[in-house]
């Protein structure tokens, strides 16, 4: 397995809580309550798994790996996903003052969270489609097989640093636990 065998997997992962997100946003929109603490794990699933992992993975590690192996930031695939990490961030500081008003009973907060979580799931599954099938490809071309293996060793410290050991685990069972309840209907 590569490192960019993991962030694929991982992109699986993010997909399915997507999904989970997208059955919210038609159920919001059409009057249903959602139970706040689900809202509330989508959101620490998204800054954790998907931000200090996953993009943490790759801003820290293999985009720096893909510049000293010449892929240039500026102008290219890099650079572009780097403004896009941040538009999405963008998004989830919204999306959670939406569910911080909506916890307080506000229903104007709806609209807020519906518009941020689709904006973030559009702007997420396009950019996991350009890493996977563009981002990843230059990558694999441009990446020994030593330097891989090197990167997945890293990929396991950064992880065990910035979210704590076990913390991955704990995380996809809250999204097999939502997909459950969302996706299973």
């Amino acid at each position: 397995m590569t490192a960019t065998d993991v962030l694929k997997e991982e992109h699986r992962a993010i997909e399915t809580m997507l999904n989970v997100l997208e059955k919210i946003c038609n159920k919001l929109e059409v009057g249903e309550k959602i139970n706040v603490d689900h809202l509330e794990q989508i959101l620490e699933f998204i800054r954790i798994f998907v931000d200090k992992c996953h993009h943490g993975k790759e801003e820290d590690l293999l985009f720096p790996a893909m510049e000293r192996a010449g892929v240039p930031k500026e102008g290219g695939p890099i650079g572009t996903m780097l403004y896009e990490h941040e538009i999405g961030r963008n998004y989830v500081d919204k999306l959670s003052h939406g569910i911080d008003e909506y916890k307080k009973g506000n229903n104007e907060s709806v609209k807020e969270i519906v518009e941020n979580a689709r904006n973030y799931i559009s702007l997420l599954r396009e950019h996991i489609n350009k890493e996977d099938n563009i981002l990843y490809v230059i990558a694999d071309t441009h990446l020994s097989p030593e330097k891989q293996k090197e990167l997945l060793n890293r990929f396991e410290r950064l992880e065990e640093e910035r979210i704590g050991i076990g913390r991955h685990e704990e995380l996809h069972k809250v999204l097999q636990f939502l997909s459950r309840i969302y996706l299973e209907e």
